[in-house]
């Protein structure tokens, strides 16, 4: 058969490249997000170990101040008035800049525990679906997250941030106008009447003293920095004493069990477990006396606040109030990491809650 004549040979059709499962289309979007987070605590790690020794340099800075200012005080008569401006504006610039390096020191701490919880759910997802195990989102979401715990949980946000705005007003914002007018008043007065100036100056020191400890309980209140340092067990004797303190209530915290570090969020959740209940004593109970039990074993880490205040009924304030809204989001945090939590109260009995949660490794 001549050459022209023979039919052509269809081409072959150029196999269809196989296209990625929608599994491995996640599987592939976790990973890139896992280096993404690795990378990002790389980055966090070294901010903090910079923050670390800037904290360390400014709190030695503001201690060789603090002794000068102490040496001046011991010859204010003596002193030039202006080398006694100059001292307390040394002073209080030492003692701002340590307080903000602070802030931002533990702001870096709390990103970097974060980091380091979300990198480590996302290596465990990714490792059980390479493994060929199934996880079925919205069932596993439906299922950590009961109903109405999102909505519960953005309000007591909310209510934080609310109170935290009207303790800033309160507090640091009003004590930072007065010291302004204060230090005006001083400095007209040094022309005029030296003794009323000196103790102008004294009650100016004496205000920001007490101004600069109030808002160190401020900050050990919103995130304690000796609870990534020291962990839960010294971090919540030291909340307990600052809480005898300023109530004046009679608090007894007994700690049974194995003394022991455990992972980041889980001391996170008991330590604003007994915050919070304890806070609920002080608002709300009329309470004389208080009972903290805290017992860490191998499985389970066991919490008790106690009180033998007015009591109330537990399924009006769980459905009703504030008072209602932080038992219900502690509720919702304790069940998420599988733990359990027990209200006994009444009218006129007094309140006892226990919350249960796994110890984890």
């Amino acid at each position: 058969m001549p050459e022209a004549a023979r039919p052509r040979e269809k081409p072959k059709e150029k196999e269809k490249e196989k296209e990625p499962t929608p599994l491995e289309v996640f599987i592939e979007s976790i990973r890139a997000e896992l280096l993404q987070v690795r990378s990002e605590m790389k980055e966090i790690g070294l901010l903090v170990e910079q923050s670390q020794g800037e904290v360390e340099k400014l709190a030695q800075r503001n201690a060789s101040i603090t002794a000068h200012v102490h040496q001046l005080q011991a010859h204010f008569d003596t002193v030039p008035r202006e080398d006694i401006k100059s001292a307390y504006e040394h002073a209080q610039d030492a003692q701002q800049r340590l307080f903000t390096m602070r802030g931002q020191l533990e702001k870096l701490q709390s990103d970097q525990a974060h980091l380091k919880r979300y990198s480590e759910t996302l290596a465990r997802t990714m490792q059980m679906l390479e493994g060929g195990g199934s996880l079925d989102l919205p069932d596993a979401m439906a299922a950590a997250q009961p109903s109405g715990g999102i909505e519960q949980i953005i309000e007591a946000q909310e209510e934080e941030r609310r109170k935290i705005s009207r303790l800033i007003h309160d507090g640091p914002a009003q004590a930072l106008a007065n010291f302004i007018l204060q230090t005006e008043i001083a400095m007209r007065l040094f022309d005029i009447d030296q003794d009323k100036a000196r103790q102008e100056l004294n009650s100016l020191k004496a205000s920001a003293a007490s101004t600069f400890a109030n808002v160190r309980d401020f900050i050990f209140d919103l995130r304690p920095m000796m609870l990534d340092d020291l962990g839960l067990i010294p971090t919540a004797r030291r909340y307990v004493d600052a809480y005898k303190e300023k109530t004046g209530l009679n608090v007894t915290i007994i700690f049974t069990g194995t003394e022991r570090r455990l992972e980041p969020h889980r001391e996170v959740l008991v330590f604003r477990g007994i915050q919070e209940l304890l806070a609920n004593v002080r608002d709300h109970a009329q309470a004389t006396q208080v009972k903290v039990m805290v017992d860490v074993d191998a499985a389970m880490v066991r919490v008790v606040v106690e009180d033998n205040g007015r009591g109330f009924d537990p399924g009006t304030a769980l459905a009703e109030g504030i008072k209602g809204r932080g038992l219900n989001t502690l509720k919702s945090r304790v069940t998420q990491v599988g733990g359990t939590i027990e209200v006994d109260a009444s009218p006129g009995s007094g309140t006892k809650v226990t919350f249960s949660i796994p110890a984890g490794t």
